[in-house]
């Protein structure tokens, strides 16, 4: 059985399942039908997906098992997340450097500052 194609080979369009089959019954159903969030995904990114599932998450067994470093595990993880139509890092915080967290620290004890604008310097914003 072949995988599910979501793109037109003739000029890459987004196709549409229209046709079920029962190879069981011999049924057929036709309509609409969505094809699912993952369905644009190649069959390693996949494969991918169901390690992530299967270890749990830990990446350090990923790793071992596909025998790969965590960098190329992160990057792969970053292609897929792409993929499903979001931008890696976007909701995370951006890092500050120690250095500036306690000078902000420092400025809210001393009363330089208020808690408010400390929270937005640490967020990130300035």
């Amino acid at each position: 059985m072949n995988a599910t194609i979501t793109k037109c080979p003739v000029c890459d369009g987004e196709l549409t399942v229209t046709r079920l089959h029962c190879d069981a019954c011999d049924i057929t159903i036709e309509g609409r039908f969505a094809s699912g969030v993952f369905a644009g995904l190649t069959p390693e990114q996949l494969d991918f997906i169901e390690t992530f599932v299967r270890v749990e998450g830990k990446m350090n067994r990923m790793a071992d098992e596909m025998g790969v470093s965590y960098p190329t595990l992160r990057n792969r993880l970053h292609d897929i997340i792409r993929a499903l139509g979001y931008e890696p890092g976007r909701d995370e915080a951006p890092e500050i450097s120690d250095e500036k967290r306690r000078a902000v620290l420092e400025q809210l004890d001393a009363g330089q500052i208020s808690a408010e604008e400390a929270m937005r310097l640490l967020q990130g914003e300035e």
